[in-house]
């Protein structure tokens, strides 16, 4: 009997436990339409129903996990964010580079940011006296200027060359000054091509005599005004070797055109160029174009002495920089019949004064320093201007060029 008794009140456990179970469940599940037959068979469908509860648990704790380690993951990003020191930003002249189609967020997260769209050199001080990161495109920081700003950190050149700043002066205070390298490339070689397919055909002049009325009134079918020159064949000079100049030669094998080349660096033999000195660079060359940096060496390479070794039907181009040509020589050899034309991006003063020689010489095309300025080239641009002051302020500097 006392077995019959304990055995009726484990029965009676049993059943106020898968009661309660029960009870517990019917809040996740909807209660099932035949609850007595459930109830009856409730030993069969107890691990039913709890493999249920635990598979509904197992997805909570896995919920709960990823969102763990999702939320570690966004407080080591905000940490690392936050934690960076939160310095005083100015950029001088970010009007070229920012004209309004692109955003200067990425500097805003890194600090407090002024952005000017110019600045006047009086104008220097005042707007950078409390600057720790100061940047710049065209806007000057000469010696003087870099002594005078007492919080100054670091100088970002938003750009590729770096003159615009007194490297010397910046590295005696122990700042370092950085540029962009690599941006433009593609852009640059194309504006190049641009610039040599409008000397060889005079699209864009052609195009005008159209609009002014000369084809309407032309007696043939067609005319031209100046020599249609083919490029198959003939040999491009690139000067400058580096990123730029090489991508320049791979557009000229496409045209199947001769390359030769000079550069001051050592170079293995490349299949397709053939490195040669500077002056009979200029001697073989039915274009040469341009793509050195400025240097005190290359400053004025460009002048009466090697314009007179082209051959008089060659072109000059130059997208580098403006100061490598002698603006006065070059004008002469074109108003002189000496070379047949040139297309150049740059000059050695911009904006150039009305009375700079090259604007309005015979066969000269002058574009007002566009080659860099393609939407993707500036998107880049932007993109390592803020990975440069984000490595500086993680105390490794990238770029640095002093």
């Amino acid at each position: 009997p006392r077995d019959e008794i304990r055995i009726k009140d484990d029965e009676s456990q049993n059943r106020r436990v898968h009661e309660s179970f029960i009870r517990i469940s019917s809040r996740f599940y909807p209660p099932h339409p035949n609850s007595d037959h459930l109830f009856r068979f409730s030993p069969f469908l107890s691990p039913y129903l709890f493999l249920c509860v635990f598979a509904s648990l197992r997805e909570i704790f896995l919920f709960f996990f990823l969102s763990f380690l999702f939320s570690a993951s966004l407080r080591e990003t905000s940490f690392e964010r936050f934690s960076m020191p939160q310095p005083t930003i100015v950029v001088l002249d970010g009007f070229t580079l920012n004209p309004g189609d692109l955003s200067w967020e990425g500097l805003h997260a890194l600090g407090s940011c002024t952005v000017y769209d110019r600045s006047a050199p009086d104008e220097v001080f005042a707007r950078a006296r409390e600057a720790e990161i100061l940047l710049t495109n065209k806007t000057v920081l000469d010696r003087a200027a870099i002594l005078s700003l007492p919080r100054l950190r670091y100088i970002g050149v938003m750009a590729t060359g770096h003159n615009v700043v007194d490297g010397a002066a910046a590295r005696e205070r122990g700042i370092p000054v950085t540029n962009v390298p690599v941006y433009g490339t593609n852009s640059v070689a194309q504006m190049t091509f641009a610039l040599l397919l409008e000397l060889a055909r005079g699209v864009g002049h052609h195009a005008r005599t159209v609009r002014e009325g000369r084809w309407s009134a032309s007696p043939d079918f067609c005319y031209w005004d100046t020599p249609l020159v083919e490029l198959d064949g003939l040999t491009l000079g690139v000067v400058g070797y580096g990123r730029i100049g090489r991508e320049v030669a791979r557009l000229a094998r496409a045209f199947n055109m001769r390359t030769v080349a000079y550069t001051l660096s050592a170079r293995e033999p490349e299949p397709g160029v053939e490195f040669v000195p500077l002056d009979d660079l200029f001697r073989e060359s039915d274009v040469v174009s341009l793509h050195c940096p400025l240097t005190p060496e290359s400053q004025r390479m460009v002048d009466a002495r090697r314009l007179a070794l082209m051959k008089p039907s060659a072109f000059l181009l130059n997208t580098a920089r403006g100061p490598l040509v002698n603006g006065h020589d070059l004008a002469e050899a074109l108003n002189s019949g000496r070379i047949a034309g040139a297309a150049v991006d740059v000059l050695p003063v911009e904006p150039p004064p009305a009375d700079d020689p090259l604007i309005g010489a015979r066969n000269c095309i002058v574009t007002p320093h566009i080659a860099w300025a393609t939407l993707a080239a500036r998107k880049r641009l932007m993109d390592t201007v803020v990975r440069n002051v984000t490595a500086f302020l993680r105390d490794a500097p990238e770029n640095v060029v002093n």
